[in-house]
């Protein structure tokens, strides 16, 4: 063979093995590289950011592999949730209703689903509680006693409590010898055991709360008297930025309703139900006028969102 046609049939060899390598890399590249879109839930700390992300991950797992997007659990702090979201930190949230409202009305926020939970579902409510044989019977008693609040920003750990006194001619501010929110408050059981052991003489708490722990066998049925119960308000509740993509809301939405107690998937190879790490008894699709109760509640506490100086 001619010197000049080995090295043409050298460059036709290389050319064509180059683009058979290039082609084979090319093909399982676009499977291999594939990437699922990126996007981040700000969950809402009940307790701490360890008990959330416990509560949380399989939720998240779950709804990655369901809507096909790498979903991240992100912990937020109440008080953190408005300026976190405000700044993108994360799309889709989940808070109590009263966080919820503040963003629907100062964000746009879309309403997803809200968690069911208890004897009420999809709603809960607050009641006023003293330990029996206290001599506090009834709702005007409590008049120059002290009392013990959740945090302010609690649906049925202040706000629902607070509005139903001063709807029932009580003011807090007037007519207790003293209230306190104290440090830890957001650990409801602390405002239960407060009054069981003397420390307050009444107290604001949630009725899952004293359901939860009459259950589990920590306080008994006739530990306390309920001196008055609050409405029944929605409870935690799902958003979602409004800008997202509404067909991936309603997706996401859907995959909430389906849940089931036997749903489970894998984490550090173990299978966890979700909706039993959740604390959750399933997902309700609420309408965003259901949360008008709260709204209304907030206006007459003067609380965000409505507050007015």
């Amino acid at each position: 063979m001619r010197p000049g046609m080995m090295t043409i049939c050298r460059t036709s060899i290389y050319f064509m093995l180059t683009s058979i390598v290039f082609s084979t890399l090319l093909l399982s590249g676009c499977k291999d590289t594939k990437k699922r879109p990126v996007m981040r839930i700000g969950y809402m700390n009940c307790n701490n950011e360890q008990e959330t992300m416990q509560r949380f991950l399989p939720l998240t797992r779950y709804l990655s592999e369901k809507l096909d997007v790498e979903f991240v659990a992100v912990p937020v702090d109440t008080h953190d949730f408005e300026k976190r979201f405000r700044d993108g930190e994360f799309t889709f949230t989940h808070t109590n209703s009263l966080i919820y409202i503040i963003l629907r009305e100062n964000y746009k926020l879309g309403l997803i689903a809200s968690d069911k939970r208890g004897n009420f579902g999809a709603r809960t409510g607050g009641a006023i509680i003293a330990r029996k044989g206290s001599g506090i019977t009834k709702l005007s008693d409590i008049r120059g006693k002290r009392m013990v609040f959740g945090p302010m920003l609690a649906p049925t750990g202040y706000l629902a409590e607070y509005d139903l006194m001063l709807r029932s001619g009580i003011d807090p501010e007037k007519d207790l010898a003293y209230y306190a929110i104290p440090s830890g408050s957001y650990k409801h059981e602390k405002l239960v055991y407060g009054v069981l052991f003397g420390q307050y003489d009444v107290a604001a708490a949630p009725l899952l709360d004293l359901e939860v722990m009459t259950r589990e066998g920590k306080i008994a049925p006739d530990d306390f008297v309920i001196l008055a119960q609050t409405p029944i308000i929605p409870y935690c509740t799902f958003g979602a930025d409004s800008k997202t993509d509404p067909k991936l809301i309603d997706k996401f939405r859907q995959a909430l309703l389906d849940l089931k107690p036997s749903d489970t998937v894998e984490i550090n190879g173990e299978r966890i139900k979700v909706l039993k790490a959740a604390w959750a008894d399933g997902y309700e699709e609420l309408l965003d006028s259901d949360y008008n109760i709260i709204r209304d509640m907030a206006r007459r506490v003067n609380m965000p969102p409505y507050q007015k100086y």
